[in-house]
Protein backbone atom coordinates (compact mmCIF):
# COMPACT_ATOMS: atom_id res chain seq x y z
CA UNK A 1 0.00 0.00 0.00
CA UNK A 2 1.33 3.43 -0.97
CA UNK A 3 1.71 5.85 1.90
CA UNK A 4 -0.46 8.95 1.46
CA UNK A 5 2.59 11.22 1.74
CA UNK A 6 4.23 9.57 -1.28
CA UNK A 7 1.55 10.24 -3.88
CA UNK A 8 -0.74 13.05 -4.98
CA UNK A 9 -4.47 12.59 -4.65
CA UNK A 10 -6.31 11.33 -7.73
CA UNK A 11 -6.70 14.17 -10.24
CA UNK A 12 -9.98 15.48 -11.57
CA UNK A 13 -10.59 14.87 -15.30
CA UNK A 14 -8.18 17.15 -17.14
CA UNK A 15 -5.94 17.60 -20.20
CA UNK A 16 -2.28 18.60 -20.41
CA UNK A 17 -1.70 22.07 -21.89
CA UNK A 18 1.80 23.18 -20.90
CA UNK A 19 5.07 21.55 -19.85
CA UNK A 20 8.20 23.21 -18.50
CA UNK A 21 11.30 21.03 -18.42
CA UNK A 22 14.34 22.23 -16.49
CA UNK A 23 17.49 20.13 -16.39
CA UNK A 24 20.95 20.85 -15.04
CA UNK A 25 23.99 18.59 -15.33
CA UNK A 26 27.14 19.02 -13.22
CA UNK A 27 30.50 18.10 -14.78
CA UNK A 28 33.99 17.87 -13.30
CA UNK A 29 36.37 19.17 -15.95
CA UNK A 30 39.80 17.73 -16.63
CA UNK A 31 41.34 21.05 -15.49
CA UNK A 32 39.71 20.75 -12.04
CA UNK A 33 37.00 23.33 -12.65
CA UNK A 34 33.29 22.51 -12.85
CA UNK A 35 30.76 23.06 -15.63
CA UNK A 36 27.05 23.33 -14.94
CA UNK A 37 24.94 23.01 -18.08
CA UNK A 38 21.34 24.14 -17.63
CA UNK A 39 18.47 23.88 -20.08
CA UNK A 40 14.90 25.17 -19.95
CA UNK A 41 12.07 24.29 -22.36
CA UNK A 42 8.44 25.39 -22.41
CA UNK A 43 6.09 23.51 -24.74
CA UNK A 44 2.34 23.46 -25.28
CA UNK A 45 0.07 20.71 -26.52
CA UNK A 46 -1.72 23.01 -28.99
CA UNK A 47 -0.73 25.40 -31.77
CA UNK A 48 0.08 28.81 -30.31
CA UNK A 49 1.16 32.19 -31.63
CA UNK A 50 2.73 35.40 -30.39
CA UNK A 51 2.22 39.06 -31.19
CA UNK A 52 5.48 38.88 -33.12
CA UNK A 53 3.84 36.55 -35.62
CA UNK A 54 5.67 33.38 -34.60
CA UNK A 55 3.51 30.25 -34.66
CA UNK A 56 4.55 27.23 -32.60
CA UNK A 57 3.26 23.77 -33.31
CA UNK A 58 2.35 21.40 -30.45
CA UNK A 59 5.56 20.24 -28.74
CA UNK A 60 7.70 22.95 -30.37
CA UNK A 61 9.47 24.98 -27.67
CA UNK A 62 8.26 28.49 -27.03
CA UNK A 63 11.12 29.08 -24.63
CA UNK A 64 14.31 27.06 -25.06
CA UNK A 65 17.39 28.43 -23.30
CA UNK A 66 20.76 26.87 -22.52
CA UNK A 67 23.22 28.18 -19.94
CA UNK A 68 26.72 27.10 -18.95
CA UNK A 69 28.44 28.25 -15.78
CA UNK A 70 32.08 27.36 -15.08
CA UNK A 71 32.94 27.34 -11.37
CA UNK A 72 35.80 26.51 -9.05
CA UNK A 73 35.56 24.62 -5.74
CA UNK A 74 34.69 27.87 -3.95
CA UNK A 75 31.68 28.41 -6.27
CA UNK A 76 33.34 31.38 -7.95
CA UNK A 77 32.09 31.89 -11.52
CA UNK A 78 34.92 31.80 -14.09
CA UNK A 79 32.74 31.84 -17.22
CA UNK A 80 29.02 32.27 -17.95
CA UNK A 81 27.39 31.90 -21.35
CA UNK A 82 23.84 31.45 -22.60
CA UNK A 83 22.10 30.78 -25.91
CA UNK A 84 18.47 31.48 -26.80
CA UNK A 85 17.46 28.55 -29.01
CA UNK A 86 13.76 29.45 -29.11
CA UNK A 87 12.10 32.62 -27.86
CA UNK A 88 8.59 34.03 -28.33
CA UNK A 89 9.95 37.30 -29.75
CA UNK A 90 13.01 38.22 -31.83
CA UNK A 91 13.64 40.97 -29.29
CA UNK A 92 14.45 38.31 -26.67
CA UNK A 93 17.69 37.21 -28.32
CA UNK A 94 20.09 39.84 -26.86
CA UNK A 95 18.91 38.99 -23.32
CA UNK A 96 21.50 36.20 -23.19
CA UNK A 97 24.42 38.62 -23.44
CA UNK A 98 24.41 40.11 -19.90
CA UNK A 99 25.08 36.67 -18.42
CA UNK A 100 28.79 37.40 -18.77
CA UNK A 101 28.35 39.89 -15.94
CA UNK A 102 28.23 36.94 -13.53
CA UNK A 103 31.95 36.27 -13.96
CA UNK A 104 33.54 36.94 -10.58
CA UNK A 105 30.27 36.37 -8.67
CA UNK A 106 29.96 33.52 -6.20
CA UNK A 107 27.12 31.05 -5.83
CA UNK A 108 25.88 31.17 -2.25
CA UNK A 109 24.60 33.96 -0.06
CA UNK A 110 23.86 36.91 -2.36
CA UNK A 111 23.62 34.86 -5.58
CA UNK A 112 20.14 36.18 -6.42
CA UNK A 113 21.43 39.73 -5.94
CA UNK A 114 24.37 39.02 -8.28
CA UNK A 115 22.02 37.64 -10.93
CA UNK A 116 19.74 40.66 -10.65
CA UNK A 117 22.71 43.04 -10.87
CA UNK A 118 23.97 41.36 -14.03
CA UNK A 119 20.68 40.79 -15.81
CA UNK A 120 17.74 41.88 -13.69
CA UNK A 121 14.55 43.44 -15.02
CA UNK A 122 14.60 44.57 -18.65
CA UNK A 123 18.38 43.95 -18.85
CA UNK A 124 17.90 40.19 -19.15
CA UNK A 125 15.48 37.29 -19.36
CA UNK A 126 13.07 36.10 -16.66
CA UNK A 127 13.46 32.48 -17.71
CA UNK A 128 17.26 32.52 -17.66
CA UNK A 129 17.14 34.09 -14.19
CA UNK A 130 14.85 31.29 -13.02
CA UNK A 131 17.17 28.70 -14.57
CA UNK A 132 20.16 30.24 -12.78
CA UNK A 133 18.43 29.75 -9.42
CA UNK A 134 17.94 26.05 -10.14
CA UNK A 135 21.54 25.76 -11.33
CA UNK A 136 22.81 27.24 -8.06
CA UNK A 137 21.18 24.39 -6.15
CA UNK A 138 22.76 21.85 -8.49
CA UNK A 139 26.17 23.45 -7.93
CA UNK A 140 25.88 22.59 -4.23
CA UNK A 141 24.64 19.10 -5.09
CA UNK A 142 27.57 18.54 -7.47
CA UNK A 143 30.70 20.03 -5.94
CA UNK A 144 30.51 19.54 -2.17
CA UNK A 145 29.32 15.91 -2.12
CA UNK A 146 31.94 14.83 -4.66
CA UNK A 147 34.78 16.52 -2.80
CA UNK A 148 33.61 14.97 0.49
CA UNK A 149 33.50 11.52 -1.13
CA UNK A 150 37.05 12.03 -2.43
CA UNK A 151 38.27 12.87 1.07
CA UNK A 152 36.48 9.92 2.62
CA UNK A 153 37.98 7.55 0.02
CA UNK A 154 41.40 8.84 1.00
CA UNK A 155 40.59 8.46 4.69
CA UNK A 156 41.20 12.16 5.28
CA UNK A 157 38.04 12.80 7.30
CA UNK A 158 35.06 10.95 8.65
CA UNK A 159 33.03 14.10 9.20
CA UNK A 160 30.44 14.99 6.58
CA UNK A 161 30.52 18.71 7.32
CA UNK A 162 33.77 19.80 8.95
CA UNK A 163 34.44 23.42 9.72
CA UNK A 164 33.03 26.18 11.86
CA UNK A 165 30.34 27.47 9.47
CA UNK A 166 27.17 25.52 8.66
CA UNK A 167 26.57 24.42 5.08
CA UNK A 168 24.17 26.46 2.97
CA UNK A 169 21.21 24.09 3.42
CA UNK A 170 21.39 23.97 7.21
CA UNK A 171 18.54 25.77 8.90
CA UNK A 172 16.66 26.09 5.60
CA UNK A 173 14.22 23.16 5.81
CA UNK A 174 12.63 20.76 8.28
CA UNK A 175 15.23 18.01 7.93
CA UNK A 176 18.13 20.45 8.40
CA UNK A 177 16.73 22.03 11.59
CA UNK A 178 19.63 23.03 13.86
CA UNK A 179 17.81 21.19 16.66
CA UNK A 180 17.08 18.09 14.56
CA UNK A 181 18.35 14.56 14.16
CA UNK A 182 20.14 15.11 10.82
CA UNK A 183 22.36 17.89 12.21
CA UNK A 184 23.01 15.79 15.32
CA UNK A 185 24.09 12.88 13.13
CA UNK A 186 26.23 14.54 10.46
CA UNK A 187 27.32 17.88 11.95
CA UNK A 188 26.85 17.83 15.74
CA UNK A 189 29.03 20.92 16.14
CA UNK A 190 26.08 22.94 14.77
CA UNK A 191 23.39 21.71 17.18
CA UNK A 192 21.49 24.82 18.37
CA UNK A 193 23.66 27.00 16.13
CA UNK A 194 22.57 30.59 15.71
CA UNK A 195 24.09 33.15 13.34
CA UNK A 196 26.22 35.74 15.07
CA UNK A 197 24.83 39.26 15.04
CA UNK A 198 27.02 41.81 13.33
CA UNK A 199 27.21 45.16 15.10
CA UNK A 200 26.58 48.30 13.15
Amino acid sequence: MTHAMNTLPAAAPRRLLHTRQVTTDGFLRDDGLWDLDGELRDTKTYTSGSSGGTVRQPGEPIHHMRVRLTLDDEMLVHAAVAVMVNTPFEECQPAALPLGGLVGARIGLGWRHSVNQAMGGVAGCTHIRELLMAMATVAFQTIGPYRRQEKMRKGETARHYPGDRPAHQMGQCMAWDFKGAVIARVAPQFIDWKPKKIDG
